[in-house]
C-alpha cells in the first residue's frame, strides 16, 4: 500500500475548513451555554470522516470523466496519476460510506434526541454521505452542473452549524442561521477559488461549474459578496446576542481575507489563484477558533 499516495488522497488541507463549520455550530451551543463535550467530540469526527469521503469520491470521479488530465492548474490527483487504481479508491469511497455512517450513529446516540429526531438526522446523514459521493461521480453528478456552490453552503453551513447545535442543545433558535451562512459563503468561496482557478480546463471538460456559467469576471464579483456577506452575518449575530465587547475583535480579522480579495481581483492569471484556496480555508479555521476563544475569556 502507498501510503503516501493515501495521504495525499485525503487531501489533509481541505480538512480545517470542515472542522470550522463544526466549530462554529460547537461555539454558537456553548454561548447559548448548551455544549456538550461528547456529542462535539464525535460531530467532529463524523465530519472529517465525510470531507475525506468527499475527497476521495472527487478523484474518482474527475478522473473517470477526464478532467483530471495533464491541462488541470491544482495538485496532482491520486486516480488520474495512476498512484491509486480506480478499483483500489472505489472500495476506499466504500469503506468512509460506512466509517461516515458507524459514526454518525453513534454521534446520534450519544446526543440523547427522541425517535423521531434521531431517523430525521439519520437521513440527513445518509443525505450528507450521498452528497459527498455524487458531487462528481455518476451521470447527474452535480458539481459539473453548477450545483456545487448551493451544496458546499448547504452542508458547509447550514446542516453543519444548525446540526451539530441543535445535537448540543437539543433545540434551534432563529439566529443559529447567521453563523451558519458565514461559514457556508466562506466554504462557498474556497470552491469558488477552486473553480476559478479551474475554469479553462472545466470548460473544455464540460464540467460547467458556477465560475464556467458566470465568467471570472463576474465569479471575481460573487467572490467579494461571498467573503463580506460571511462578515456582515457574523456581526449580525454578535449584536443580535448582545455578546461581550471582546467578541467584536474577531472582526480584526477581516483585513486579512480584504488584501486577498485585492489581490484575486487583480490576478489576470487563473492558474495564480490555486494559493489563495489555502490561505482562505485557513484563514476560516482562525476566524472561527479566533471567534470561539474570544467568547470563552
Amino acid at each position: 500500500m502507498n501510503i503516501k499516495a493515501w495521504i495525499q488522497a485525503f487531501r489533509l488541507r481541505t480538512l480545517p475548513l470542515a472542522i470550522a463549520s463544526i466549530l462554529m455550530g460547537i461555539i454558537a451551543s456553548y454561548i447559548h451555554e448548551a455544549f456538550t463535550l461528547s456529542v462535539s467530540i464525535w460531530a467532529l469526527i463524523t465530519t472529517l470522516l465525510l470531507q475525506i469521503l468527499s475527497n476521495l469520491a472527487n478523484d474518482y470521479g474527475d478522473a473517470i470523466k477526464g478532467t483530471d488530465n495533464h491541462n488541470r492548474v491544482g495538485p496532482e490527483r491520486t486516480v488520474q496519476s495512476g498512484k491509486i487504481s480506480p478499483m483500489g479508491m472505489k472500495y476506499a469511497i466504500i469503506i468512509f460510506s460506512i466509517l461516515s455512517l458507524i459514526s454518525g450513529l453513534v454521534l446520534i446516540w450519544m446526543s440523547n434526541i427522541d425517535f423521531i429526531k434521531s431517523i430525521l438526522f439519520l437521513f440527513l446523514g445518509l443525505t450528507a454521505i450521498i452528497a459527498a459521493i455524487k458531487y462528481t461521480i455518476g451521470k447527474k453528478a452535480y458539481g459539473y452542473s453548477g450545483l456545487g456552490d448551493f451544496f458546499v453552503f448547504v452542508f458547509f453551513g447550514i446542516v453543519a452549524v444548525t446540526g451539530s447545535f441543535y445535537l448540543n442543545a437539543s433545540y434551534l433558535t432563529w439566529d443559529i442561521l447567521l453563523p451558519a451562512v458565514t461559514v457556508g459563503f466562506l466554504s462557498t468561496a474556497v470552491l469558488n477559488l477552486n473553480n476559478m482557478r479551474d475554469i479553462e480546463n472545466d470548460k473544455k471538460s464540460g464540467k460547467n461549474t458556477m465560475v464556467v456559467r458566470l465568467g471570472i469576471k463576474k465569479a471575481k464579483l460573487y467572490h467579494v459578496f461571498l467573503i463580506n456577506g460571511a462578515f456582515f452575518a457574523l456581526l449580525f449575530f454578535v449584536s443580535d446576542n448582545g455578546l461581550s465587547w471582546k467578541a467584536y475583535l474577531v472582526f480584526l480579522l477581516y483585513p486579512l481575507f480584504l488584501m486577498d480579495l485585492v489581490k484575486i481581483d487583480k490576478e489576470e492569471l487563473p492558474e495564480k489563484l490555486d494559493p489563495f484556496l489555502k490561505k482562505t480555508a485557513l484563514k476560516t479555521f482562525f476566524l472561527v477558533l479566533v471567534f470561539g476563544l474570544l467568547n470563552m475569556l
